[in-house]
């Protein structure tokens, strides 16, 4: 009976059925979870990593750079909600708003069933190592929630109950309680094992959400743990995206198998490209003459075949089993660099600039300090979604992208919103 159940969980994490009533599911599958051993926890655990990896969708790991001015409609789409967003004018009815909303509450369900059975479990380390990787996932599906939408329903269990949205703050407090439990719990990090949640994953989580939050001495102190820990150092930028083994990963989702794979490549490629791919963005001409000729990043991060611009950092194409990085080294030199300010950080950043064949930069100014930071982070991890949330949270995206006021959080989906009467739009849309 067990067995038959571990096998319903696995299909359900690994499965894309539609989640149009994630916050309306009930709480409990057929059999309790507390029957659960200790193996077929183990079992449901595997489960988890692709179903938080994969239920999102593709272009969730994108978002920010298609709303953040690095990607344009490359003309392989005739959606019209697709073409608003990659315009920067965001709607709730478009599609791409519900696929995200949905994927992320969807891996939060079978997370929380995991929390459920793992709990039962008797005392030992082990599950305490299993809570900790739990606890990452949670805190990790919450920050891609809150720095879409804002304020989300945190549901700490599984209910069948409408439910509210908790205010902006709270949702942080919550990502922050989970990776406080994380960078307890979580498996000590061992070389090489950055397919593997832990406490160097949940410590280097907390130090991307402490600088979010403005809590820039802990982000600092957060980042130079990670940096200092004898674990990473900074790699050959084409090991990173090229190789299976590198230096500078801290967690990566692996996404090695067509079967359930995650298949952010295609979208970059075109068909007559040697690895094929459907073209759907390409990236802007501010984006293509951002690297300089001696920026080894440049050949690994863009290109150009039969006259068209493309992305160059997931090479599989058609295929789509290229590593996905959730963290890796170089944004902690860049946390700890803006968390630093320029006494303190500009140390790290010409450190990483002199790994990726730049020389220094000597600004005089704080500001121009952040504007030398922010424009690395653009350089150093585009198409790896961040540009749009960097704008937001230093408050520049009105400006530098030319957002609406209420742009700065997505609309929440019409879909949810007919769902659930308790869950209330953000302003203006």
């Amino acid at each position: 009976m067990k067995n038959k159940f571990i096998a319903l969980l696995l299909t359900a994490a690994l499965g894309t059925s539609s989640c149009s009533k994630l916050l309306d599911v009930p709480s409990h599958s057929a059999v309790a979870t507390n029957t659960l051993s200790q193996a077929d926890v183990e079992a449901f655990l595997i489960g988890i990593y692709s179903r938080v990896q994969n239920a999102p969708g593709a272009q969730s790991y994108i978002m920010f750079d298609m709303v953040g001015g690095n990607l344009i409609n490359a003309g392989a789409t005739s959606d019209g909600g697709l073409n608003t967003f990659i315009s920067n004018i965001l709607r709730p009815e478009q599609g791409l708003m519900s696929s995200a909303w949905n994927g992320y509450y969807s891996a939060l369900y079978q997370v929380n069933n995991l929390l459920e059975s793992t709990e039962s479990l008797p005392e030992s380390s082990r599950k305490q190592e299993i809570l900790g990787v739990i606890h990452f996932f949670r805190a990790y599906l919450y920050y891609n929630l809150v720095t879409r939408w804002g304020g989300v329903p945190v549901l700490k269990v599984n209910t069948a109950a409408k439910v509210p949205r908790n205010t902006e703050t709270e949702t942080w407090e919550f990502i922050e309680d989970e990776l406080e439990l994380s960078m307890a719990t979580a498996p000590a990090y061992t070389a090489g094992s950055f397919y593997y949640v832990s406490n160097m994953s949940a410590t280097a989580l907390m130090a991307r959400v402490k600088l979010a939050l403005g809590k820039k001495d802990e982000a600092h102190d957060l980042a130079e743990t990670v940096i200092t820990s004898g674990y990473f150092q900074l790699d050959d930028f084409e090991n990173i995206f090229r190789n299976a083994t590198n230096s500078e990963s801290i967690f990566t989702f692996k996404n090695a198998t067509i079967e359930s794979n995650t298949n952010i490549s295609t979208l970059f490629y075109t068909y007559a490209h040697p690895v094929k791919g459907s073209y759907v963005y390409r990236p802007t001409m501010e984006v293509m003459n951002l690297f300089s000729s001696s920026d080894k990043r440049a050949a690994i991060s863009v290109d150009t075949y039969g006259g068209l611009n493309v992305i160059n950092k997931y090479p599989s194409g058609q295929s789509g089993t290229d590593p996905i990085q959730v963290i890796r080294l170089g944004e902690m030199y860049l946390v700890s660099a803006e968390a630093g300010g320029l006494a303190n950080g500009l140390d790290r950043l010409n450190e990483l600039r002199e790994e990726r064949g730049l020389g220094p930069v000597n600004p005089a100014t704080e500001d121009e300090f952040l504007d030398a930071v922010l424009l690395e982070r653009r350089k150093e991890l585009l198409a790896e979604g961040f540009r749009y949330y960097d704008l937001v949270r230093l408050g520049r995206a009105t400006t530098d992208i030319g957002l609406d006021d209420r742009e700065v959080k997505f609309p929440l989906p019409m879909n949810e919103l007919a769902l659930n009467k308790l869950l209330d739009q953000n302003d203006d849309y």
